[in-house]
């Protein structure tokens, strides 16, 4: 029997598996619902090399093989996204990869292609409220990258609520201004590199409130790899004494 044009065309759990992942993007969009996107506007801000037709079509494609749920929106709200308890068995395996990649793939040429809105959308997300000394904050980034104007973006931190990200000056006084190269900012938040380094080489500059500044790394949440290579390190230093 032919199967020309079917994928792998293979019974292997692992050919089967690749047909449903591997189409591009599709675990990237399902990393960014686990992180708290629902909303098609919310998902395309964590992946935004997507077009929207190609978003659209890979939502429809991943609804179809059972991975995630949409619900009809009434209002402003719209439709909602939501993954199924077949797709919640991936998260582990998938963090599990990118923990993989953190490890042993050189994270030098990803440091040449970044996205600042990307940076961004998932550091405001990380943001320890409970660690800043004021009840409201104003945190505005103006990222370097060469040969790029500067980029700029606000956070606005509020407790027992949401962190917005603000591309457009919400003209509010600022609190603490973060100057910084966006590949040092970058390698800090991943954890190859500290922001403690990066503002000792003067590649981040933080102007403003002190306590703030001075409460950075608490506050500033590092990618779960940046904790996890950190928590290995401290193992393998106790292990050799």
């Amino acid at each position: 029997m032919s199967s020309q044009g079917y994928g792998y065309t293979q019974f292997c759990p692992i050919a089967m598996a690749c047909e449903m992942l591997e189409p591009r993007w599709t675990m990237l969009i399902l990393c960014e619902m686990w992180s708290g996107s629902t909303r098609f506007s919310e998902i395309q801000r964590g992946v935004p090399g997507m077009s929207p037709s190609l978003l659209t079509k890979r939502l429809r494609e991943m609804q179809d093989k059972g991975l995630i749920e949409r619900f009809a929106g009434s209002g402003k709200g719209g439709a909602r996204y939501a993954t199924t308890a077949m797709a919640d068995e991936l998260e582990p395996l998938v963090y599990a990869l990118g923990s993989w990649a953190h490890r042993n793939i050189d994270p030098l040429p990803g440091l040449e292609c970044l996205d600042a809105r990307v940076l961004l959308w998932n550091i405001r997300r990380k943001i320890d409220v409970s660690a800043l000394p004021r009840k409201r904050s104003v945190v505005q980034f103006i990222l370097r990258e060469r040969d790029e104007p500067d980029f700029l973006a606000w956070l606005i931190i509020r407790p027992n609520a949401e962190t917005d990200l603000c591309m457009v000056d919400p003209k509010d006084e600022v609190d603490l201004f973060i100057t910084a190269d966006l590949k040092a900012l970058t390698a800090a938040w991943m954890g190859h590199s500290t922001f403690a380094n990066e503002i000792e080489a003067d590649r981040i500059q933080l102007i403003g409130d002190a306590l703030i500044a001075s409460s950075l790394s608490r506050w500033l949440i590092r990618s779960s790899y940046a904790i996890e290579s950190e928590e290995i390190v401290n193992e393998r230093r106790i292990a050799t004494g």
